[in-house]
């Protein structure tokens, strides 16, 4: 006999919503595809005026398209090769290596130093890159860069100290890295002192005792140069470098050294030369100090000079070389400010080439100061006939 079964019941269609409270913040409305059965009596709240087009059944539902986001980035200049009237003579990149003695590998000198770090309220940069010339006839880098913390925290004592050796001598190198070294140790067995004078602003400490230790530094280039049995001149630096604090409520920047070089800041989108002034002596000699007057009043000459040169004497020591004047500036940055410490391979062309000062100074005055390789990149513009090694150190406050 046969059997049959009645067909399975139809499943009943599934609930517009789940049974049970709606999770709070949740619309109802805002789902798609909703069905048209709703419970007698239920208040829906309207979409909107007009009626949406119909979605076939299947269909995904439509996406609004939502804007595009803008991203407003500063119009900076794209960094350049050369400014002027045209490109140097030399190439762009390091053509030959300085020669190397196997015994002795410790006195190499790199061809380019960079370095950089934040503290207080300043980020800093610096960098020192060999010249175009000295890259072209394989000559060591003059100029040395030392960048070193002493202390933490708010306590701590940024020096940044940059030298140059004597142009045309061999050891001009060497004598630029020891001036930095020697520096580096007096700044540093003194610096907690000094960091205190610079927070309370002592010039006239800081003056007197920066002049001391600078002072003492090249005195000992000297005597090493004795050692070496050398004369003082070939073997000399000048030395250039500056103070900061950690103190992020201490915007006082220190500046000392002695030789060429520039000091300048970046204020409001220009340049300012604030290079100390080393005042010089002007007028007539003074009766009583230094030497007599060469005749009275009524035109009777007390001298005479015969125009014989007076042999030295074996008795007084050698008259040592003329001593470059001891520059110093402590000023008070303000929010914005870019302070620049150079040798004289970047301030002369600085000072010379009005298009490589302007240069600098769209690439400088955007905000926020540039990474390290955007640093180097600025710094290594070229100008034509300025190939000396430049060293540079930046600050930009916050």
């Amino acid at each position: 006999m046969a059997s049959w079964e009645a067909p399975p019941a139809e499943p009943p269609a599934p609930a517009a919503f789940p049974p049970g409270p709606t999770p709070p913040g949740f619309h109802a409305e805002s789902l798609r595809g909703r069905t048209s059965k709703e419970s007698p009596g239920e208040a829906v709240p309207p979409r909107s005026t007009a009626p949406p087009d119909p979605v076939p059944p299947g269909a995904a539902a439509p996406v609004e398209a939502l804007p595009e986001p803008v991203l407003t980035v500063p119009r900076q200049p794209p960094p350049v090769d050369y400014v002027g009237s045209g490109p140097p003579t030399y190439d762009a990149e390091p053509t030959a290596l300085p020669s190397a003695d196997p015994d002795d590998l410790d006195d190499l000198v790199a061809d380019t130093v960079l370095d950089g770090a934040r503290y207080g309220a300043s980020t800093l940069r610096a960098a020192s890159v060999r010249g175009d010339s000295a890259r072209f006839r394989g000559e060591p880098r003059r100029d040395s860069l030392l960048t070193a913390r002493f202390g933490a925290g708010e306590h701590a004592l940024v020096l940044v100290a940059m030298a140059t050796g004597a142009r045309a001598t061999p050891g001009a190198h060497r004598a630029a890295a020891e001036a930095c070294r020697w520096i580096g140790r007096a700044v540093g067995g003194s610096h907690a002192r000094l960091a205190e004078d610079i927070r309370a602003a002592r010039r006239g400490d800081l003056k007197s005792g920066l002049h001391r230790l600078t002072d003492r530094s090249l005195g000992k280039l000297r005597a090493s140069a004795a050692e070496q049995g050398i004369e003082p001149e070939e073997y000399t630096a000048g030395l250039r470098c500056l103070l900061l604090t950690g103190d992020p409520e201490c915007r006082t920047r220190v500046f000392f050294g002695v030789g060429a070089g520039g000091l300048f800041r970046l204020r409001d989108g220009e340049w300012q030369d604030i290079e100390p002034r080393v005042a010089e002596t002007t007028g007539e000699a003074v009766v009583g100090f230094g030497s007599l007057p060469h005749e009275t009043p009524e035109g009777d000459r007390l001298t005479m000079d015969l125009g014989i040169t007076t042999p030295p004497s074996p008795y007084e020591p050698a008259p040592e070389p003329p001593r470059e004047p001891f520059r110093f500036r402590a000023s008070v940055a303000r929010p914005g400010d870019t302070l620049l410490l150079c040798t004289g391979g970047l301030a002369e062309p600085l000072r010379g080439e009005p298009q490589f000062c302007e240069h600098l100074t769209e690439r400088w005055s955007a905000g926020e100061p540039p990474g390290l390789a955007a640093f180097l990149a600025d710094t290594q513009v070229r100008v034509k006939g300025y190939a000396d090694d430049r060293t540079v150190a930046a600050v930009w406050e916050a």
